[in-house]
């Protein structure tokens, strides 16, 4: 079974979710994608090499094998699901010290 692909499949729904019934709307602003794809450029390059220098090795039975590079297709669903929802606590606890 593809635990890791499962998993990340279900932290970007949640985080999906999530940011939609908070009622943040990161996911509205461009910002936002500007944001990530800074954080992505620094994902091939750190990610890449622990991947690509074999420093992190992933056991193909648990994810797809769909590789960006070197890098898992996963990493990317999990990376975006991280900071995609601190980015929605951050904003949601923002607002509630306000009130």
């Amino acid at each position: 079974m593809k635990e890791y692909t499962i998993l990340a499949l279900c932290s970007v729904f949640v985080t999906v979710l999530a940011d939609k019934k908070i009622g943040i709307n990161i996911l509205k602003r461009r910002l936002f994608f500007v944001f990530l794809a800074v954080i992505i450029l620094f994902k091939f390059l750190v990610n890449g090499f622990l991947t690509g220098a074999s420093v992190v090795i992933y056991n193909p039975d648990y994810f797809l094998g769909l590789r960006l590079g070197s890098i898992p297709l996963e990493d990317f669903l999990f990376g975006f699901s991280m900071v995609t929802m601190t980015i929605v606590f951050w904003e949601y606890f923002k607002k509630k010290n306000r009130l």
